[in-house]
């Protein structure tokens, strides 16, 4: 038996007791060909012993006194398969082959479950300002929907994707798959074959049938990434499977049919690329069916202390560190830099913090990378040869539009302004916005 696996490509561990055997039950083992009668004891006794501690190993009992008691005995204690002596090895090949299936499927299973409770644990939306609250709701709303598209906006790092997981993730469709893909990662015709699928010859390299994405996420959601930066022959075609839920593979001419939703992130101002017309209008508005606005941190008043102290206990938890708390000095400064990287800067900030803190308390000294940069943000000195305040003026206003990419609202608000203000100091210096778009 062991001559006929080793064969076959398994590596064997051979016990002549059960004794010797228990030296194994710690090894990562995938599969046990058990004998009923032992030296020193019971196969069935080891069986239990097994099923007790290894519930997700099939056991194979084997024996020379087949009867119908000891199969619904061993059966009936967790044996995966019972086979009467003498063996057939290629019976017993083909059963150890089913019996390792078996032990693949129950480990993914149970690893999925891990990682479905790990990503409900960091779902969860960390926020008590008036703006989180909102979206938190908003959430709970759409997911309740059937499957209507969703548009989730606003500046990279403040977790886009975090939105569109939750909104899977409370909704009917949880135990189907959720698909991530960022369009701006791949070239057109890659991202087409990635979404769609491609049929054997469609192109130099497609030697065989590929599976699309919408069909892997049958059930599920689908988020897009970055979807402004989607090329206008593949809104098209994206457009046409929102309207029908059909599509065809790249090189195919069957359609095909898929139950999935959509949702949608952007850091750019879609209105202004279809007026651009580098965005489809008609793919805009059927987009934009439910629509829900991310704030930025620095505008989410609380959120950064919370946000703090919950990176934390996760990088904690995930690097077995023993930090237990930010102490007021450092939390200060979290609440008044800026965060222009919002929640992912943020993240990154507590990430580094723990992982060198020198201590169980983190204190400014742990984040002197944004100390440094805070002083330099506020320190404001006069220059011993004067200045002119308009060309100071003007700087900030340049600022602000560059930090929001020419969103006008937006800087405004960094600059205690109101929109009219901001526009009259736009023309005022002849500012033109569009230079301060990231997507132009």
């Amino acid at each position: 038996m062991s001559a006929k696996l080793s064969q076959a490509g398994y590596e064997v561990l051979e016990a002549d007791s059960v004794r010797a055997a228990r030296e194994y039950l710690s090894s990562d083992l995938d599969l046990a060909l058990v004998d009923y009668r032992l030296p020193d004891g019971s196969g069935f006794d080891l069986l239990k012993e097994m099923k007790a501690e290894h519930p997700e190993v099939p056991v194979i009992m084997l024996t020379a006194h087949t009867s119908v008691s000891h199969a619904v005995s061993a059966m009936s204690a967790g044996a995966f398969h019972y086979v009467g002596k003498p063996v057939d090895l290629d019976e017993l090949s083909l059963l150890a082959q089913k019996a390792l299936e078996t032990t693949r499927l129950r480990r993914e299973v149970r690893a999925l479950r891990e990682e479905r409770a790990r990503s409900a644990q960091d779902l969860s939306i960390v926020g008590r300002s008036p703006q989180m609250a909102k979206v938190a709701e908003l959430v709970a709303r759409i997911a309740s929907s059937p499957g209507s598209t969703v548009l989730v906006t606003g500046e990279s790092g403040t977790g886009k994707d975090l939105i569109a997981r939750a909104i899977h993730m409370q909704s009917e469709r949880a135990g189907s798959p959720f698909l991530n893909i960022t369009c701006s990662a791949l070239p057109g015709a890659l991202l087409e074959s990635e979404l769609f699928g491609h049929e054997r010859g469609a192109f130099t390299d497609a030697k065989t049938r590929k599976i699309g994405l919408l069909e892997h996420a049958a059930g599920g959601t689908v988020f897009l990434d970055e979807i402004g930066e989607l090329e206008l022959g593949l809104q098209a075609k994206l457009l046409r499977f929102l309207e029908d839920k059909t599509f065809r593979r790249v090189g195919g001419n069957t359609d095909i049919r898929a139950d999935v939703r959509f949702v949608a992130a952007t850091n750019v101002e879609l209105r202004d690329a279809v007026k651009r017309n580098s965005f489809r209008e008609d793919l805009y508005y059927r987009l934009a069916v439910l629509m829900i606005r991310l704030p930025a941190l620095r505008e989410r008043e609380g959120d950064a202390e919370l946000l703090a102290t919950h990176f934390v206990d996760r990088f904690n938890q995930e690097f077995g560190q023993k930090v237990r708390s930010i102490d007021e000095g450092a939390m200060q400064l979290i609440r008044t830099y800026p965060w222009p990287g919002n929640v992912r800067e943020l993240k990154n900030a507590i990430e580094r913090a723990v992982l060198l803190a020198r201590g169980e308390v983190l204190t400014r000294r742990d984040f002197d990378m944004l100390a440094s940069t805070s002083i330099q943000e506020n320190s404001f000195q006069l220059p011993a040869g004067g200045l002119d305040i308009r060309d100071v003026e003007k700087s900030f206003v340049q600022q602000a539009l560059k930090r929001t990419r020419g969103n006008r609202t937006r800087a405004a608000k960094l600059l205690g302004m109101n929109r009219d203000q901001i526009r009259y100091r736009i023309e005022h210096f002849g500012l033109d916005t569009t230079e301060f778009d990231a997507n132009r």
